[in-house]
């Protein structure tokens, strides 16, 4: 039924109610710089960063401890198989690649002729390639995708978009996720035998409004929160938009960003909220795809 009054919509999300209510989520860490990004290392423990570019560490029983601070506002985190850090932060305009203790071992600022603008948030493949958003300029459909490849050099895979956000990619890494924020929707990019983008497709609209951050399930379910309205929407393998769960007082889910799968069963998912000070999380009643960067 569900899936039938999905289609019927034409994959937008107006009119849906959430699946999910509040009185299931629970706050996790809290005392955090206006969250935005977050990241699991392969030893379960999250990280975070703040708006003056720190980087946090929360221990199982959601206590923080300040790593360092890089200066500038870091948003998406990721970890490298070797578990180092990769920082997008854009009041630096640049990459930043950390050890665990904050220590900068590299800093991009441009590919090719072109600077980084506002470098959003990163994901790995298995074979140790990054790709990155630089969502560009606010109304300047200027966003793209880069790819930073495993032996360091770095290129531009895909673009422009209207603000390109959080990613993901599949699980048989054929097809990256980017959410473009500034069209309520979700592109999907095929990569194509040769490591080439292939043409973005839409891939899920009518995410309102402000789509952000993107996580996927074992069962290809993606999760996109939005900014604006404090929601969360989950999307179907096959593109079906439903309202997975929506905070009308904006004090749990506040402007959430960035989520990451976790838990000792990797069962929960865990949200940034850049409007507040925590960290918040929720079981979906699935398990979260692992990250090619935690196998």
């Amino acid at each position: 039924m569900l899936a039938a009054l999905v289609l019927k919509m034409k994959r937008t999300a107006e009119g849906l109610q959430p699946e999910l209510s509040m009185r299931c989520f629970r706050s996790f860490a809290d005392g955090l710089d206006h969250p935005e990004g977050l990241a699991f290392d392969a030893d379960g423990i999250l990280w975070a960063g703040g708006e003056l570019g720190q980087i946090y560490r929360i221990d199982a029983r959601g206590r923080v401890k300040e790593i360092a601070r890089l200066g500038g506002f870091c948003l998406g985190l990721t970890f490298s198989k070797k578990q180092e850090l990769y920082i997008c932060n854009f009041k630096r305009a640049a990459l930043v690649h950390t050890n665990r203790k904050g220590r900068v071992l590299r800093s991009i600022e441009r590919v090719g002729s072109r600077k980084l603008m506002t470098p959003n948030f990163s994901v790995f493949d298995s074979e140790g390639n990054l790709y990155f958003s630089d969502s560009g300029e606010w109304d300047g459909d200027n966003g793209c995708v880069y790819r930073l490849r495993a032996n360091g050099r770095a290129e531009c895979f895909a673009g422009p978009f209207a603000f390109a956000n959080g990613m993901s990619l599949s699980a048989d890494e054929k097809s990256l996720y980017v959410v473009q924020t500034q069209r309520d929707n979700v592109m999907r990019i095929p990569i194509l035998a040769d490591g080439r983008a292939g043409k973005p497709q839409v891939y899920a609209s009518g995410l309102a409004s402000i789509p952000d951050g993107a996580a996927l399930d074992v069962e290809g379910n993606l999760y996109v929160t939005t900014y604006a309205t404090h929601s969360v929407y989950r999307i179907g393998p096959d593109g079906g938009v439903s309202l997975f769960a929506k905070d009308p007082s904006a004090t749990m889910l506040a402007a959430p960003t960035n989520a990451a799968f976790g838990g000792s069963n990797f069962d929960e998912i865990y949200f940034a909220n850049l409007n507040r000070w925590h960290v918040c999380r929720v079981k979906p009643g699935v398990r979260g795809h692992l990250l090619a960067n935690l196998r």
